[in-house]
């Protein structure tokens, strides 16, 4: 899978999902479709993060989807993962390129069009953009709105892969599409699906192809 081609960008996130059933989840989401996969696991002990990575990894690996660690630039590296994803708090591509080395995906979290103008150009492989609303996993952080989505596409998005995310629901992804997002990140509405499969299936579906 290229990143240029990923349209559905899911995250498991161990906030909704537990870690003995981290695995069946992945697979589900995987099976669904789902172009890349990231593990974020926010107050989890890194052996805990390393114990699900090591168990997620090779169902990437036979999907031919990258494997996305969220922060922990020196675990990504240990574990030999596709990439890793910091936060605008996290130090500069400079810093994560120097524990990752030059091959790595690395990708930045922004929550603005100067964020995402800037990220452009310090060299990231991809960005996140939003959260476009609010949303429990970022909790305090208001949400950014549609509005500057088109902007960020033809000054960002149509450079590197730009994944719009943040209160991203199968019943508002139409309303996102429609404001010209063409990359996205749904976490909760996919990990909280009867059927988390067929859920990313149609999402994924319900994404025109962004080339």
């Amino acid at each position: 899978m290229s990143l240029q081609t990923a349209r559905l960008y899911a995250i498991l996130d161990l906030g909704y999902a537990r870690e003995e059933n981290a695995a069946d989840v992945a697979a589900a989401l995987l099976a669904g479709g789902a172009d890349l996969l990231q593990l974020r696991a926010k107050g989890h002990s890194e052996e805990i993060i390393r114990r699900i990575a090591e168990t997620l990894m090779p169902l990437c690996k036979n999907a031919g989807v990258p494997f996305i660690l969220n922060d922990f630039p020196h675990l990504a590296a240990k574990l030999g993962a596709d990439g890793v994803h910091i936060g605008q708090d996290d130090g500069s591509l400079l810093d994560a390129r120097k524990i990752v080395g030059p091959h790595m995906i690395v990708g930045r979290s922004t929550h603005s069009l100067d964020q995402a103008r800037a990220a452009l150009a310090e060299g990231f492989n991809y960005i996140g953009f939003g959260p476009l609303f609010p949303t429990p996993t970022k909790l305090g952080r208001p949400g950014i709105g549609l509005e500057h989505i088109r902007k960020m596409e033809r000054d960002v998005g149509s450079r590197i892969p730009a994944f719009c995310i943040g209160g991203i629901r199968r019943d508002n992804l139409q309303t996102v599409l429609d404001a010209g997002a063409r990359r996205v990140v749904i976490v909760s509405d996919l990990l909280q699906a009867g059927d988390i499969t067929a859920a990313t299936k149609e999402v994924r579906d319900s994404i025109p192809s962004p080339v």
